[in-house]
């Protein structure tokens, strides 16, 4: 049972079609959606499906957090009814556990073909798309994939000493469009001209971005706003 974990930017299509060129099967590509992408996205998941049709391969399995009553509840609904910002803006990485993670793992835990990989004893193989640049989030992930009992983790894209110029080689040779940047749009990683250039071309999502933030405000004690130290409504008002 091999599974890619689809993260909707460059490595993961990339990861795909060198998997594709090698012959090896795919039998299940899941994506997280957190609600929160960018439109370019979610168009890249549409003209990638087509892709994958044609050269006979499963669709994206698109998979989204579920609260306890089995409602929808996107990272962006959570901050704004909990008045704080993602948890990376803290310092942590529960935003990416909680609806990046954890929903493919539930899918994968009430899916008949992984209950039966399981109950015959193996594992299900996991494929992860960090290129040969990514060294610190490979050995990271690395260890954790060691203490897990249920997958087997692979990385074909190291493996291959594929980096990301090469993965951008790849998918315009497949005759694809490149992906762009993939994130949540509202994400305190974000740097300064990443948010002048959605300021440009996403105005409206700004607009959300900024409600999230202004929401959390008067939670904020050691932080500043979304740029952690400094609020994205300051830096657009001042240039600082």
């Amino acid at each position: 049972m091999n599974i890619v974990s689809f993260g909707g930017g460059t490595n993961s299509p990339a990861m795909i079609i060198g998997l594709y060129q090698r012959h090896e099967p795919i039998d299940l590509i899941l994506f997280a959606d957190t609600g929160a992408e960018f439109p370019h996205t979610y168009r890249f998941l549409m003209i990638f499906n087509d892709w994958l049709a044609k050269h006979g391969l499963p669709f994206i399995t698109t998979v989204q957090y579920r609260d306890r009553n089995g409602n929808r509840l996107t990272l962006e609904q959570e901050c704004l009814r909990s008045g704080t910002l993602p948890s990376i803006a803290y310092g942590h990485k529960q935003c990416s556990q909680k609806h990046k993670i954890a929903p493919q793992d539930k899918f994968c835990n009430h899916y008949p073909p992984c209950l039966e990989t399981w109950k015959q004893g193996q594992k299900v193989v996991k494929f992860i798309g960090y290129d040969s640049g990514e060294q610190r989030r490979y050995n990271r992930s690395k260890e954790y994939a060691s203490r897990s009992k249920k997958y087997d983790y692979r990385y074909p894209l190291v493996e291959w000493g594929w980096d990301r110029e090469r993965c951008k080689k790849e998918i315009k040779e497949a005759g694809l469009p490149l992906p762009g940047k993939t994130s949540c749009f509202f994400c305190p990683s974000m740097h300064k001209e990443e948010i002048l250039n959605l300021q440009q071309s996403y105005p409206f999502l700004l607009d959300r971005a900024l409600a999230i933030e202004e929401r959390a405000q008067p939670n904020l004690k050691k932080i500043k706003g979304l740029g952690r130290d400094f609020s994205w409504k300051d830096f657009l008002n001042t240039g600082s």
